[in-house]
């Protein structure tokens, strides 16, 4: 009787994971790796040893890195109780400060890291601190995407300073509440706004959960990716017109062709914001990448899934454009409006060269982009963590 209710059992269990989606979100690790938040341990270890080694392309990018502003021991943190950030920042009240300070953080944990002095590891603590013991809320109408690019960077400084950095931090508890009461409510529930917005808020919210140890906000957070990541890309797969995000009701051939910018033929790799610029859709394939990396530290490799088919496909398609390829009749009017920005290098190494995928355009930009700077948004130093990296 027992036999036959294990077996039972085990049939259930069986056809319940064969009847699971092959494109379901994944769910939240049994437990976190840290750090884990787009870089690993692994790859900082490679990373570092590349440096000292005085290595091709890392100590190249190293030290683009140590003579940026963000390098600075002694930049002065910026911090407001509320940041105010209108359309395209007007107003911009700390809107600059607030992402520049995230991103200077991240910068000296790296520079920590790498180096193992240890003032870059407490001027990171500094500005994390600084913007911890003070910041209240986000507001105007940027204030969504806003808080997804400062919340980008921010967890990822800490999970390097937190985990690796065995001096004293003695307000990460007050860093995590930040993170947890002022960040996360901001972003979890996605947008309505062109794709780029719920990516950027969405890589914030994976990263803000896995710093917390927050299984349901992470699982939250990457079926809301999923959903936004089918919907910004296009495959041929999805038949003639793009896959939409349910609750925006882009229910008819001329709403959809309308949010993609008036573009009326669909191929391999088209972006929802190609025919508005490539800087919009470059932030887009960013956040994408950013999660899948993060993803596949924590175990559940997104790359093989139509995310990292998608992704493959938009950045050759990118790039062959943004290499001087001129736009055709049919693409965007024949006009096309440049600057995909540094944002190849994770991509490129997950699917090129660790899954051998053919990007020759892809990876000539990479190249030639190389040493890869920052966004001053969200994006930093991707060719000395990510380039060629095989950990």
């Amino acid at each position: 009787m027992r036999r036959t209710a294990l077996l039972a059992a085990s049939a259930a269990l069986v056809a319940g994971v064969l009847a699971r989606p092959a494109d379901a979100a994944p769910s939240a690790p049994a437990a976190f790796v840290h750090p884990g938040v787009t870089v690993s341990k692994g790859q900082l270890d490679f990373t570092r040893s590349k440096v000292n080694a005085g290595a091709q392309p890392w100590k190249g990018a190293f030290d683009r890195m140590t003579a940026s502003k963000y390098a600075d021991l002694n930049r002065t943190p910026k911090p407001r109780a509320v940041v105010e950030c209108g359309s395209y920042s007007n107003p911009n009240l700390g809107c600059t400060d607030e992402r520049e300070d995230a991103i200077a953080a991240y910068t000296q944990a790296l520079a920590w890291y790498i180096t193992r002095d240890e003032r870059h590891a407490r001027k990171a603590i500094e500005l994390m601190d600084a913007w911890s013991a003070v910041i209240r809320d986000h507001t105007n109408s940027n204030a969504p995407l806003q808080t997804g690019w400062a919340g980008s960077s921010w967890p990822r400084a800490a999970e390097i300073i937190k985990h690796t950095y065995t001096g004293n931090w003695a307000n990460s508890g007050r860093f995590a509440s930040m993170l947890r009461t002022v960040y996360l409510p901001e972003i979890i529930n996605g947008s309505h706004s062109n794709g780029n917005w719920e990516l950027s808020m969405m890589e914030a919210a994976v990263g803000i959960s896995v710093f917390l140890e927050d299984k349901a906000s992470y699982d939250k957070a990457m079926a809301k990716f999923r959903t936004r990541t089918a919907a910004y890309v296009y495959l041929e797969s999805d038949g003639a017109l793009p896959k939409t995000v349910p609750s925006q009701n882009l229910d008819t051939r001329e709403n959809i062709v309308t949010y993609w910018q008036g573009q009326t033929a669909f191929v391999n790799g088209l972006s929802q914001e190609t025919c508005r610029d490539f800087t919009h859709t470059g932030y887009g394939l960013s956040a994408i990448s950013h999660v899948a990396e993060t993803s596949r530290i924590q175990g559940q490799d997104l790359y093989g899934t139509d995310v990292g088919e998608r992704l493959r496909h938009a950045l050759g398609f990118h790039a062959r454009y943004q290499l001087g390829a001129g736009a055709e009749g049919w693409l965007c009017g024949g006009s096309l409006k440049l600057g995909l920005g540094p944002v190849s290098e994770v991509g490129h190494n997950a699917l090129a060269n660790r899954l051998g995928h053919a990007m020759t355009n892809t990876g000539t930009l990479t190249l030639r982009g190389r040493p890869a700077g920052s966004n001053n948004l969200f994006v930093a130093w991707e060719t000395l963590t990510h380039g060629d990296n095989p950990a």
